[in-house]
């Protein structure tokens, strides 16, 4: 298991369209993936879950992966969320 802090820096933080980038790039690993902010938690894989967080522009989220590929997720997911434009090296 993995697990990372990060600060989400898109301006809209994770609302509509970044919550489902993110949730579309959780769903390209085999790995299972937790999303923590503010006393909450969500499946990282999980649209509605990931949008009850309620994560805004500047405040602190720690994803967890466990299982296959839980490095490249990690990497993937903090990448996604530090972006001010919500994108990954692949372009989600």
């Amino acid at each position: 298991m993995i697990e990372v802090k990060t600060v989400v820096e898109n301006r809209v933080g994770l609302h509509a369209r970044p919550a489902a980038a993110f949730v579309q790039e959780a769903m390209k690993y085999e790995c299972s993936i937790t999303l923590e902010s503010g006393g909450k938690k969500a499946d990282g894989k999980s649209i509605f879950q990931v949008l009850a967080l309620g994560v805004k522009q500047g405040q602190e989220v720690l994803i967890r992966a466990d299982g296959e590929n839980e490095e490249a997720a990690i990497e993937n997911l903090v990448q996604l969320l530090s972006s001010p434009d919500g994108q990954t090296r692949e372009g989600v």
